[in-house]
């Protein structure tokens, strides 16, 4: 098959043929239709992911059609329609038994743990467990759209920050996490002040939903701005970036008794950022992390999406071909792009 593949790290990668995979007894193997190039495959590109090992092929957003299965597989057969979280669970260990297969002990993730989806083919394991079928009427690009960003921002708000209608919920940083929990923060009643760096990308919140945007370039100021357009601050506030600067801000911008949400990697100089302890001890803040969604926790978003409540396609700026994600990928960093870039030719 044909894939991206990198060597080293930080270093372009190239095109290579390479060999097809071959499902697992409790696997499958998708043929890629289309793959999102996410912030999180820059980092891993960094080697920021102590889970990559060399030679790599990156991807984790993805969504196609089942071209191999198992011989222990029960719920999927060839030529299903299919996407998957970017976490995987074996379905077996204490914190899967629970319902919680997206903070697994034995977790997988394609793109990391194991060659990914910039190809024309990747391999999932504990299928069953994982896959999930898509509405006849999804095209591939958006079922591809939701696998890191769209279901992530989706436990982080619904489940995690368990958003109500009327909350103030503050966004900071508006990539691709950040703008999927815009609309979804306003498909839910809630109140929106996003937060970004970015003109483009604050204009693209507003017509998401936001009723109120702070730059942040001109704004020293971010989280007394906050409480002040919320009157005393968000009942619920998310770090969608991964950076000190916006975690702190994030849970410095919260009224009292409110919930932060730290979705966004921290990885390299913002693994340990510091928190305002005082103030959540004071004001009895409450701080989440939010990693993944369970497969099973799909059926909620797609009711949403379905019934029209959520247009995640509204996110997808721009497709390209597999030779194409190259220099996307490797110019995420520079936050050139808003919105998601989907792998569509391969």
């Amino acid at each position: 098959m044909k894939a991206v593949m990198y060597r080293s790290f930080s270093t372009t990668p190239v095109i290579e043929q390479v060999e097809d995979p071959v499902p697992e007894a409790d696997g499958v193997v998708i043929e890629v239709r289309a793959s999102g190039i996410c912030l999180s495959d820059w980092h891993g590109w960094h080697g920021n992911d102590p889970d990559i090992s060399l030679p790599h092929v990156p991807g984790h957003e993805l969504a196609g059609v089942v071209a191999g299965v198992g011989k222990a597989v029960t719920k999927w057969r060839i030529g299903d329609r299919v996407t998957v979280p970017f976490v995987g669970g074996c379905g077996k260990c204490p914190q899967c038994t629970s319902g919680n297969h997206q903070v697994c002990d034995d977790q997988f993730q394609p793109g990391f743990t194991h060659w990914g989806s910039f190809a024309e083919y990747v391999s999932i394991h504990h299928a069953d467990t994982n896959l999930v079928r898509l509405p006849d009427d999804m095209d591939f690009t958006t079922a591809a759209s939701l696998g890191c960003r769209f279901a992530t921002a989706f436990r982080a708000v619904a489940d995690q920050g368990q958003v109500t209608a009327d909350q103030w919920v503050a966004v900071h940083g508006c990539g691709g996490v950040g703008l999927s929990a815009v609309m979804i923060a306003n498909a839910l009643g809630a109140k929106v002040v996003a937060i970004d760096i970015s003109a483009q990308a604050l204009a693209l919140a507003r017509q998401l939903g936001a009723v109120a945007t702070i730059d942040a370039r001109t704004e020293t100021q971010v989280a007394q701005a906050v409480r002040e357009i919320t009157a005393g601050g968000a009942h619920v506030s998310l770090d969608a970036l991964g950076h000190a600067v916006t975690s702190f801000n994030s849970v410095d911008s919260l009224r009292k008794r409110g919930r932060h949400i730290q979705v966004g990697v921290m990885v390299g100089e913002n693994r340990h950022a510091s928190v305002p302890m005082g103030k959540v001890m004071s004001n009895e803040l409450e701080i989440y992390g939010s990693h993944g969604m369970q497969a099973y926790r799909y059926d909620a978003m797609l009711a949403m999406i379905e019934s029209g409540k959520l247009s995640p396609e509204k996110l997808i700026s721009r497709t390209v071909s597999l030779e194409e994600s190259i220099p996307v990928l490797t110019s995420m960093g520079e936050f050139r792009h808003s919105g998601v870039t989907i792998i569509t030719e391969f």
